[in-house]
């Protein structure tokens, strides 16, 4: 189990105890067989998760999120076209278009907040931020009285 998805050593996270799971499950991918995925950091925080996804030369209208039911899907797609002028004794242009895409899915635990996920595109990294409903976040200790 990765040690970042534990709250401490001796309490497991919330999600963990509640459905008996390792979160690993919960974020359960699927990645077509695709070339350059881009790497993908999942964060569990206390109150929710961030999935950052690097994609550096990518505009955010390259990307397309989508959640059906509790799968978050994230995907781009990228054509760029370079045209260079070929300087030979035969004068022609020749063009050459390139098309990048991915897509990867995510199974998100039913813990989270889906109506309140947000993303955002700067400096290469889309983050998105996935918000725990309320009754899921992790409250700290607090002090029973003794009634008598």
């Amino acid at each position: 189990m990765n040690p970042l998805m534990r709250t401490n050593n001796n309490l497991p996270s919330l999600i963990e105890n509640f459905f008996g799971r390792d979160m690993n499950d919960f974020f359960n991918t699927t990645t077509p067989a695709m070339h350059n995925v881009p790497a993908v950091n999942v964060v569990e925080h206390q109150d929710g998760f961030r999935i950052e996804v690097a994609a550096p030369g990518l505009k955010k209208e390259d990307f397309k999120l989508s959640l059906n039911h509790n799968n978050l899907t994230i995907s781009a797609y990228q054509e760029t076209k370079n045209e260079e002028q070929d300087k030979s004794n035969e004068k022609y242009t020749r063009r050459e278009f390139s098309y990048s895409s991915f897509q990867r899915t995510f199974t998100l635990p039913t813990s989270v907040d889906a109506d309140n996920i947000q993303a955002s595109y700067s400096e290469g990294v889309l983050k998105i931020e996935i918000p725990k409903r309320e009754e899921a976040k992790v409250k700290p200790p607090r002090q029973i009285e003794i009634g008598g």
